[in-house]
């Protein structure tokens, strides 16, 4: 559907990327370059208690930074008793958008099933207490998570995305219709990324997002290079408005406005 353009203050967005890792030399430097590739707000993802807190840091030194704040599956093994408390308290800080990234990822041999289906429910419960959104990480777990998230939809108020999109189109249809959001980075850019590319086609537009998952899987022109940054969020958009049919300039609004939509605190004032 065409919209018109309103004349807002409305720009590309990185709703996951990874800023704490000490991966891009000077962040000033970092952040100029990004702000000059047009990118104007970007989310920095938690992972564990350090990335997180280290989030919420450099959302304070930088206008344009926002963060989450969360365990991801793989993480778990740093995980300790207490430390959801100190996601809770992260999440009241003013710049956190949302608790992530959560969820499922059974990539590895000695991946701990039933550890990473605890600490998922209980970070979902953790969110919808703070009636905050939740970003979810899901790898080689399609299935599971699909029925997890079907399982606790009732906790899905407040908004959920999957971030970095691989599973197939005909299950992400499935997903849309539990209220989720869907969110593709470089690799969508790939020749070789039919699913992704389907999924980008197939979805309505305001269920999409972009992102990078920066410093990793740059889009198809910076391909093998590291690290990866928020600066390719243009070319992303390219494709994803080359595969809805619409002008780049109609997708980076529709972003922009469901970003904002999926996750109110980045819309406050600071």
């Amino acid at each position: 559907m065409s919209m018109v353009l309103t004349p807002v203050d409305v720009g590309f967005i990185d709703v996951h990327c990874h800023l704490t890792g000490g991966e891009y030399g000077d962040l000033c430097d970092l952040v100029s370059k990004i702000q000059a590739a047009g990118v104007k707000k970007v989310i920095t993802a938690g992972f564990d208690i350090t990335s997180s807190e280290a989030g919420a840091a450099l959302s304070e030194q930088f206008d344009c930074v926002y963060f989450t704040a969360g365990f991801h599956p793989t993480e778990l093994h740093k995980y300790r008793e207490g430390d959801l408390d100190k996601i809770a308290a992260l999440l009241s800080h003013p710049k956190c958008v949302a608790l992530g990234e959560i969820g499922l990822d059974y990539h590895y041999e000695n991946t701990d099933k039933p550890l990473q289906h605890e600490l998922f429910a209980r970070q979902l419960a953790l969110a919808d207490k703070f009636c905050m959104p939740v970003q979810i990480h899901s790898r080689d777990c399609a299935e599971d998570m699909y029925n997890f998230l079907s399982d606790n939809a009732r906790i899905l108020a407040h908004g959920a995305l999957l971030h970095c999109y691989s599973h197939s189109p005909e299950l992400a249809r499935e997903f849309s219709k539990l209220g989720i959001s869907f969110s593709f980075g470089g690799t969508s850019t790939w020749k070789g990324s039919k699913r992704a590319k389907k999924s980008i086609a197939a979805l309505p537009a305001e269920r999409l997002l972009t992102e990078t998952d920066s410093p990793y899987l740059p889009p198809a022109s910076l391909y093998g290079s590291f690290p990866n940054t928020p600066a390719s969020i243009p070319e992303i958009a390219a494709n994803m408005a080359e595969l809805k049919g619409m002008p780049i300039e109609e997708l980076e609004y529709m972003v922009w406005y469901n970003a904002h939509a999926l996750f109110p605190k980045l819309s406050q004032a600071i």
